[in-house]
Parts: C-alpha cells; sequence; structure tokens
C-alpha cells in the first residue's frame, strides 16, 4: 500500500468516476479488501458479502441496467434539481449540477469499461450502518493504492435484475447495500470541495450553532 497520511486519504478519496481501462492486479484487490474487512460492524457479526465482478461478461449485462437506472433517477429523484438547472444555467448551483450529471452520465455510459465492481450486500441490517464503514474504508484503501472509485445504489430500481445476474440466493436475506465501480483515474486527485462543516453541523439542539466555524479546509496538499 502507498505511503500516505490519514488526512490525505480522508481529504482527497471522492468519487473518481472518469477511468482507465487498466486491470487492478490481484495483490491490491486482496490489500483493498483485506482494509475493508477490518471495519466495525454491529455486535462484531460481520453479517456482510463483498462480490468482486471482472468478467466482461456480467459487466455488459449490468451495464444496460444501469443505464436505464440512471435515467429513471433523472427523471424521478433528481427532476427538480435538473429543472431549475435549465431554468438558471449561470447560477453556482446550476453549474454544479451540471458537472455533476456530466460526471454521472460518463459513467453510465462506460459503466462496461470499469475494471473492477465491488458490490456490498448485509445481512439483517437494511439501513447499511454495519456495512457502510466497511465500504468507505475499501475507498480508502483503494485511493491508498491510487485507484479511484464512487459509490452507487442506483440499481436499486432493477435491483432484482441485477441479483439475478450476480447469482445472489434469494432466501438467504441478503441486503444489496451498494456498488463501487474501481479503476485507475484519467484525472488528478485533488481536495474534495464541500460545504463548510460549521454550515451543516450543530451543537447540543437542531438548528443551535456549532460554536466553531472552519472557512477553510484544515488539510491542504503541500
Amino acid at each position: 500500500m502507498a505511503d500516505m497520511t490519514i488526512q490525505e486519504a480522508l481529504y482527497t478519496t471522492r468519487a473518481m468516476r472518469r477511468i482507465k481501462k487498466d486491470p487492478i492486479p490481484e495483490d491490491v484487490q486482496a490489500r483493498i479488501l483485506d482494509a475493508a474487512i477490518r471495519a466495525p460492524s454491529g455486535g462484531n457479526s460481520q453479517n456482510w458479502r463483498f462480490l468482486l465482478v471482472d468478467d466482461p461478461k456480467v459487466r455488459g449485462e449490468l451495464g444496460p441496467i444501469y443505464r436505464d437506472c440512471i435515467e429513471n433517477l433523472w427523471k424521478t429523484f433528481y427532476a427538480d434539481r435538473i429543472k431549475a438547472m435549465q431554468a438558471t444555467p449561470d447560477a453556482a448551483d446550476s453549474i454544479e449540477m451540471g458537472k455533476v450529471l456530466k460526471s454521472a452520465n460518463w459513467m453510465a455510459r462506460h459503466f462496461e469499461d470499469y475494471p473492477l465492481l465491488l458490490f456490498a450486500f448485509a445481512q439483517g441490517d437494511p439501513t447499511g450502518g454495519s456495512i457502510f464503514p466497511a465500504v468507505w474504508s475499501a475507498m480508502l484503501a483503494a485511493r491508498a493504492e491510487g485507484v479511484g472509485s464512487t459509490i452507487t445504489s442506483v440499481m436499486l430500481f432493477q435491483i432484482d435484475d441485477v441479483l439475478k445476474i450476480l447469482g445472489v440466493p434469494a432466501d438467504e436475506g441478503w441486503v444489496f447495500a451498494c456498488c463501487v465501480p474501481m479503476g485507475y483515474p484519467t484525472g488528478r486527485w485533488g481536495l474534495a470541495r464541500r460545504r463548510p462543516a460549521h454550515e451543516v453541523a450543530f451543537r447540543n439542539q437542531w438548528g443551535e450553532p456549532l460554536g466553531i466555524e472552519i472557512p477553510e479546509p484544515l488539510w491542504t496538499p503541500e
């Protein structure tokens, strides 16, 4: 695993959707998975399963489903935001939304090109609270290896078809949590831009000021 501080991994692990087709070596995959399963789970139950997909045939079956699900997402949950973006294209929020759409649609068009897909499943935990720490650990470990990743659950729109393609048993209670496409990125790593923490956090009571302001990131690349 690459020599990287935890701060760099935390501050620069963001959605990296534009990737190369280069395969991810199995020793790199092993380090990503081994880091993931060190994450905590409720009662240390470890009721999770991870399914790695690198077979072009399986990816080929999943690609059209993913594209259909993305189109469904734009027409439903994101419909109002897309409408607002089209009405005021020069607004800051519209510009940002346009970037998200462009990136997500690139991913949909090239879904079959991702060399590795990591599917995460949990048993007896529909909230995902016991598996998402492991998923995030996998993404941090991938970052340390120079592997880009992003997280998506949009295939829930057609999850029965996805489970059938993947051969997931229907009678054991496994719940799809997410899919994490991975690949070596074509772009550069950088500091993830986000709203300041004091704008999205409270203290003691909902709506009460945090009491500290963090106008700029507390870590920046050297």
